[in-house]
């Protein structure tokens, strides 16, 4: 059985033990991923004091929402948004759409949003360890498009930028790819980004200690 309030209690305990050894003034967010979890489960972890979910499908967003009315979550979209589930995740209001990965879809945001007359806070995926099975903008063209679309698609709110971590076992490489990330973002700072969203549950710490302020985890709050 699944102790979600002594795994919700770890979790928050490695987050500030990472984050007090680099930065006491930084506050580090905690999304928590439901992507596996049932409504109940969900449920469970709120209960315990967690408040920010995320989900990597609009359908499953959706339906867990819709499910959870009642509770004052706040819902996170964090995977591959289609632009034919774009108008389902517009109905739902998340409260940030993490992954902005290409042009095409911030183009497809906007008539969506104007049309609607919404907005919606927004991270730039960027894909630092240039994988080619990851979405996002490649580190070099970054800061460009984050200024493109800021200036051109009024209706999308960029707040900061998100990246995963290098798929690999080695720790050096992994690092490398959050340190380019954080060069990134440092250089957005002046226009206001606030989020750098990157770390999951198999390297977090490692994500804190290079800079990142919102934590996405799953594996380790729901076991």
């Amino acid at each position: 059985m699944m102790d979600f309030n002594t795994n919700l209690l770890d979790a928050i305990e490695r987050i500030e033990k990472a984050r007090i050894a680099v930065d006491r003034h930084r506050i580090v967010r905690l999304i928590a991923v439901s992507k596996y979890s049932t409504t109940e489960q969900i449920q469970a972890l709120y209960q315990c004091g967690q408040r920010a979910f995320g989900e990597n499908k609009v359908q499953d967003l959706n339906q867990k929402s819709q499910l959870l009315e009642s509770l004052p979550l706040e819902w996170h979209f964090i995977g591959t948004l289609q632009s034919n589930k774009i108008n389902m995740l517009l109905k739902i209001k998340p409260f940030m759409l993490h992954s902005l990965h290409s042009l095409s879809l911030a183009e497809e945001l906007q008539k969506r949003l104007s049309k609607e007359n919404k907005t919606l806070r927004t991270l730039l995926q960027i894909n630092s360890a240039k994988e080619n099975n990851k979405s996002g903008f490649m580190p070099e063209v970054a800061i460009e498009k984050y200024h493109q679309i800021s200036q051109n698609f009024p209706n999308i709110k960029l707040c900061g930028i998100m990246s995963i971590g290098a798929h690999t076992q080695d720790t050096k490489i992994i690092q490398k790819s959050f340190e380019t990330t954080y060069k990134i973002y440092e250089k957005l700072l002046p226009i206001g980004a606030q989020t750098l969203s990157m770390g999951m549950s198999g390297d977090f710490e490692l994500a804190i200690k290079c800079g990142s302020n919102c934590v996405r985890l799953g594996t380790i709050l729901f076991r």
